[in-house]
């Protein structure tokens, strides 16, 4: 499969590693150029390419990247990009510590949404809730008890079932948890956050999750983006 990844930190440069290693062809882009990234490529023989490359390089695109950086990105990023390709917003919202104040975010909308809306792009939602460490040795094969589990959230069923099945190879468990506006779910400071569980104790989390997003994890009244 081909795979194009948007940001090279701690998410992906994990994914590139393990995506490499599995045999797909993986082209990773950031902010500082390609040129950045020639030690990442000759480590993982993915292609280092620029931000629009990437976007238009892969069956599937991850976007890994802080959230303050999203509104960055070049407003045509996705323009003729084909509606097939399904585009995976991996990140969180730190106000406290890192993002500053996101105001559509502290007012309800999904953290998701948000991206999605600042992309012009419909996306998934997904590996937010894994810890990077995990994202690069924690996989094992299917039916190991304990498995770790990833919510899917989004509004394309098939771009669902596609990126499920390559968390399969992976080795991890795809869970499905429903539409795009439902992806407050798996947000910072839920039951399914950074929690490793497997498939029942996933959608148990799902379940048990509450909307109200905790002290923790909203800004301060008088913060702006990218300014915690």
């Amino acid at each position: 499969m081909k795979v194009g990844i948007i940001g090279s930190g701690e998410i992906g440069g994990s994914l590139a590693r393990r995506l490499s290693k599995l045999g797909h062809q993986v082209s990773i882009a950031n902010s500082r150029g390609p040129g950045s990234l020639a030690d990442l490529a000759a480590e993982t023989g993915a292609r280092a390419v620029t931000v629009h490359e990437a976007a238009r390089s892969g069956d599937i695109v991850f976007v890994a990247i802080p959230a303050f950086k999203i509104a960055d990105l070049p407003k045509d990023l996705f323009d003729e990009v084909d509606a097939d390709v399904a585009v995976v917003e991996t990140g969180n919202y730190y106000p406290q510590e890192r993002d500053g104040r996101i105001d559509p975010i502290e007012q309800g909308m999904a953290e998701s949404r948000w991206v999605a809306n600042q992309l012009g792009r419909p996306v998934l939602k997904a590996i937010n809730n894994l810890h990077w460490r995990s994202l690069l040795d924690g996989g094992k094969p299917a039916g190991t008890p304990g498995r770790i589990a990833l919510p899917v959230s989004g509004d394309n069923e098939a771009h669902k079932a596609r990126v499920i099945r390559l968390f399969d190879e992976l080795g991890y468990d795809g869970v499905d948890a429903g539409p795009l506006d439902e992806s407050w779910r798996q947000q910072p400071g839920t039951p399914v956050y950074a929690a490793n569980l497997d498939t029942d104790g996933v959608r148990k989390a799902l379940a048990e999750a509450s909307p109200e997003r905790k002290p923790e994890f909203r800004a301060a009244l008088n913060s702006s983006i990218g300014k915690p």
